[in-house]
């Protein structure tokens, strides 16, 4: 019987209560009594009915249930008057003798007065007279097939049903079946587990084939698997006269799933278990935006043991496509209100609508932008047709599968979305049954999303899907220095004709395929998920700057959060979000992060530049000197000694035992961990030792003799000569005399401040420890400043989160102040506060003082003693927020580097004069 009307089974509820209305008797009237119950809702296959099913109750006693259907609810009856808490605790003694495959989500009881039905996972109990069952239909939802329910992405069920898939994928594999039949067998199980609970096919059909129909030792499921899959293929009309019912039952699927002849596998008895075990499950509850990604990890058995760590959550998916495109669709859709015109142009709007995902793996964001798109859909049909009778919902329908288009450069996670795409659809038009009450289910798939199986970055977008609206996704993230020889031959051939392009990462070579999409196509919008690498240091330049030369203009951000997702063992990426488009738009937004692994707060913006601040669109470029009047900072010398040279504080009095007379030679070493934490090493300083003393200590000879073998082992020309000096660091940077400003390379993103401090020149610094050599107060009060800070969040790159101080785009482009004799004097003094108030902490380290938890009262006033006396070296008061003092920082370096771009071209004009003037004599 097809799938009933919701008034068609309200109709059918009265005329059973007022049927029913003097039955009393359990004995007599419960099995017919049942049976036109299970008919209101259209179960009328008795096959699937259990009667008077006989079952071990608690205790051990046998026991009969009244009425079982496996997996869905068990309906206990007593006669008129008897108590239904008693029948409800009679039920619930008969789990202890069901399968725990078969347990049933509901209990029902009755006395043929009254019904009181149990969710068994929620304990929800609802108890009402049979005269009302009219009223309660909807509670029988599950009966009739109209199974909608809220897909929770972090359910345990969605890892537990990869873990079920996992191990029927092990056993396949194990005997042989594997590579590309392998994985389209289990996405077609995949199917068929969806489908049966799901209404797709009948509830429990699958499940139910492989128990009745295939032997327990497995010997001929695959056999039984062979014909359910050529049934699935098949149209009814086409089917074999004499087919046999239980296949017969089996719908025709289309879109080709079924359609590729396959090797016939092979099961034993643990295979066909695992495989009923995967049944038993509720794959209604199943997340296809996640289970995609879930099951593709299966494939991979180091991945599974990781499982769920890499796909993406559904909640930062929902930052990328709320914005681009998801935002300012309710919002047309709420400023239409009831006009039913207007909302069927609409309508046909969302109908029109077309999205590519150019890395779209097991198509997460495809599913999601899918998914909500139809809950807008469905928002304007509820508005559009409320209170009519609907009679074929399928007309009423724009939204479909087919508007949603990727590439994914592996097959099997291609065809993970395909499908999943298919199962969001079906639940989708479950909600619109249920809410509509016609039952609708598009079976055979007649439309499909068109995914290609490819390399998005050789694949001409522009011809192969043409004038899509939006353009979304997460490419792969690997680095410029990390990319194989494949990856870098592909991004060669993207970036040609950027300059600089070895700088950039694989991702950003999407953003450049997407700009120039976007040329041909200009009413296209773009977003990515991306490191936020790309908007730090030397990769802006290489990247946006070509990008702004193409007309680009940033729409929104998300400023650098914390990419995590909901599953165990969670991955967690720096990221930022980005979406741009060619020309500008009336409002833009940047969404900011007080705590990368917070909520963002979103703030608009007058323009959105490529380091995803309220600021001009102007690129800082890199420098090997300073833009302003500053001393010169330089990175700390490099050993390069296999370890030789360095010793720690036990290595170092060990050593002092054995040779006293190296003590000479021994200097205290920092670098930017030991710095911050007060670790001190020690390394073998032997620039001046004479040959004569150093042969009378032969445990540093032989240190020496080490780095010389390692410097000769390296792959490095320049280091295999450098094994000529073994005493030597291959790169001597140290000062020679007085104090140096000490700043470490590397320091965490929650300190407010990076601590940078004086050091003696005799304390050796590592190349990770960065210095000014002879630096005043003055110049200590602008490094250690608000406003310098502010510029370094911004044009330095970061190491996962960590601050990863720049020399060349930080330091050397920061446009210092010019301050008059007091200014200058107000900023020495309260430099030499913030010195002062960290020596009141003698036994605090650096790490201690800037922990913004155990930062001490005194050194944060002395920093805002500071930040104001470098602010009014400005000319400013005071700044709002940080927002503002870098917008203010990008005017002043513009102002600064606006000259030089000026002299810098009239000295090419003057270089092309010089060379055209030969031509013109000739």
């Amino acid at each position: 019987m097809p799938i009933a009307s919701w008034s068609d089974i309200r109709n059918r509820a009265l005329a059973f209560s007022k049927d029913w209305s003097d039955a009393s008797k359990e004995k007599q009237q419960a099995s017919p009594f049942l049976i036109d119950f299970l008919e209101v809702f259209g179960r009328n296959r008795k096959r699937t009915f259990k009667f008077e099913h006989n079952v071990k109750k608690y205790g051990g006693k046998q026991g009969y249930v009244d009425l079982f259907l496996p997996g869905e609810l068990l309906i206990e009856m007593k006669s008129r008057g008897e108590s239904l808490k008693r029948a409800f605790d009679q039920a619930v003694d008969y789990f202890e003798g069901i399968a725990d495959a078969d347990l049933p989500a509901y209990v029902l009881v009755c006395d043929f007065a009254t019904f009181s039905l149990t969710n068994i996972q929620t304990a929800e109990t609802i108890t009402f007279p049979i005269a009302d069952l009219h009223k309660h239909i909807k509670l029988f939802a599950f009966l009739a097939g109209y199974k909608t329910q809220t897909i929770k992405p972090q359910d345990p069920i969605n890892i537990k049903a990869a873990e079920k898939m996992g191990k029927l994928h092990d056993q396949l594999k194990a005997i042989g079946y594997e590579g590309h039949q392998l994985e389209v067998y289990l996405v077609r199980l995949l199917f068929c587990l969806f489908a049966e609970d799901t209404s797709i096919f009948e509830k429990r059909i699958f499940q139910d084939y492989i128990e009745n129909r295939t032997n327990p030792d497995g010997t001929d499921l695959a056999y039984h698997l062979v014909a359910i899959f050529q049934t699935l293929n098949t149209p009814e009309i086409k089917r074999l006269k004499n087919i046999e019912d239980d296949l017969a039952a089996f719908p025709y699927v289309n879109g080709k799933l079924f359609e590729e002849t396959l090797p016939i596998a092979s099961f034993d008895r643990a295979m066909r278990q695992a495989l009923l075990d995967a049944c038993a499950l509720d794959w209604s509850a199943i997340s296809p935006a996640i289970f995609g990604s879930l099951f593709q990890s299966i494939m991979d058995s180091a991945a599974r043991r990781n499982l769920g760590a890499h796909y993406t959550s559904e909640e930062n998916i929902l930052k990328l496509i709320k914005p681009l495109f998801l935002d300012a669709l309710w919002a047309e859709f709420e400023q239409i209100g009831n006009n039913k015109k207007k909302l069927a142009t609409f309508h046909d709007k969302l109908g029109e609508l077309k999205f590519l995902d150019p890395a779209c793996g097991c198509g997460n964001f495809l599913v999601i932008a899918y998914r909500e798109l139809r809950q807008l859909e469905f928002a304007v049909l509820q508005k559009l047709h409320a209170g009519v009778s609907l009679v074929e919902i399928e007309t009423l329908l724009r939204v479909n599968v087919d508007q949603f288009c990727g590439i994914e450069i592996e097959e099997f996670p291609a065809q993970i979305a395909q499908v999943a795409l298919w199962l969001t659809d079906h639940q989708m038009n479950q909600q619109v049954s249920e809410a509509f009450g016609q039952y609708f289910a598009r079976i055979p798939l007649t439309k499909s999303a068109n995914i290609i199986h490819g390399n998005a970055l050789r694949i001409h977008w522009e011809t192969t899907f043409p004038d899509v609206n939006y353009i979304l996704g997460n490419p792969p993230f690997v680095g410029a220095k990390y990319m194989d020889d494949l990856q870098r031959a592909d991004a060669r051939a993207v970036f040609s004709g950027i300059d600089n392009a070895g700088l950039l990462d694989l991702v950003t070579a999407w953003h450049v395929k997407a700009t120039r999409y976007m040329q041909l196509f200009p009413r296209t919008h773009s977003a990515f998920v991306s490191t936020n690498s790309i908007t730090q240091g030397e990769q802006v330049g290489a990247l946006w700057g070509w990008m702004l030369a193409q007309g680009i203009k940033i729409h929104f951000a998300h400023r650098t959060f914390s990419w995590t997702n909901e599953a165990r063992g969670k991955a967690a990426v720096h990221c930022v979000i980005i979406g741009f488009g060619l020309g500008d738009v009336p409002e833009k937004t940047i969404f900011v992060y007080e705590n990368i692994k917070g909520e963002a707060h979103a703030v608009k913006a007058a323009n959105i530049n490529p380091y995803l601040v309220d600021a001009p669109d102007t690129i800082v470029i890199s420098r090997m000197s300073p833009l302003s009047a500053a001393p010169a900072i330089a990175n700390g010398s490099i050993p390069a000694d296999g370890g030789n040279l360095i010793l720690e504080p036990g290595e170092r009095d060990q050593l002092l035992t054995i040779e006293p007379q190296v003590a000479l030679w021994l200097r205290p070493y920092l670098g930017g961990e030991g710095f911050l934490n007060g670790n001190m090493r020690y390394c073998l300083w032997l620039v001046d030792c004479p040959p004569q003393i150093l042969r009378t200590m032969p445990s540093v000879l032989a240190r020496v003799e080490g780095v010389r073998n390692m410097r000769r082992a390296s792959a490095k020309v320049a280091t295999q000569v450098k094994a000529n000096t073994p005493t030597l660091f291959t790169e001597n940077r140290q000062p020679t005399s007085g104090r140096y400003l000490a700043l470490p390379r590397t320091s965490s993103e929650n300190r407010r401040y990076i601590p940078i401090g004086y050091l003696d020149h005799h304390i050796v610094a590592a190349n990770d420890l960065q210095f000014i050599p002879n630096a005043s107060p003055y110049h200590f009060g602008i490094v250690s400043s608000a406003l310098h800070m502010a510029w370094m969040r911004i044009t330095s790159g970061r190491l996962e989160s960590r601050y990863r101080y720049s020399v060349k785009c930080t330091y050397n482009t920061f446009p210092w102040p010019s301050p008059d004799d007091k200014q200058r004097a107000a900023i020495e003094t309260a430099a030499q506060g913030v010195i002062d108030a960290r020596a009141a902490h003698p036994d605090a380290t650096l790490a201690d003082l800037y922990d913004p938890l155990t930062m001490p009262p005194d050194l944060v006033k002395a920093h805002q003693k500071l930040d104001r006396a470098v602010d009014a070296a400005y000319g400013v008061k005071s700044f709002a927020n940080e927002a503002e003092r870098v917008a203010f920082l990008f005017r002043r370096y513009q102002e600064l580097v606006a000259p030089l771009a000026e002299e810098m071209e009239k000295k090419t004009k003057k270089s092309r004069k010089r060379v055209q003037k030969p031509l013109e004599k000739e």
